[in-house]
């Protein structure tokens, strides 16, 4: 079974949301099978930090859409957007 590994923007509310503390939150509302391939921290303005985890997704897990949802639920998430998929 091939995986997708797919590069997720997930843009903080503000420049003061702690941004370890949304990186644990996201880790955990992942689903089940995907899992988190390291974090990059991407300056975007203003003092605001986006952070830009790698997720591992299954083929039949139905793509990332259920990543970007559980992400976008996440409290202090302004946005959720996908930066480059590829398979694996």
């Amino acid at each position: 079974m091939g995986k997708v590994a797919a590069k997720i923007k997930v843009m903080p509310e503000s420049p003061e949301v702690d941004l370890d503390d949304l990186q644990e939150r996201l880790e955990g509302v992942l689903p089940e099978g995907t899992k988190i391939n390291g974090f990059e921290r991407e300056d975007v303005a203003f003092g605001l930090v986006a952070l830009t985890p790698t997720v591992i997704v299954p083929d039949d897990s139905g793509g990332t859409e259920a990543v970007e949802e559980a992400f976008a639920n996440v409290d202090d998430v302004e946005s959720v957007s996908i930066e480059s998929t590829g398979r694996l």
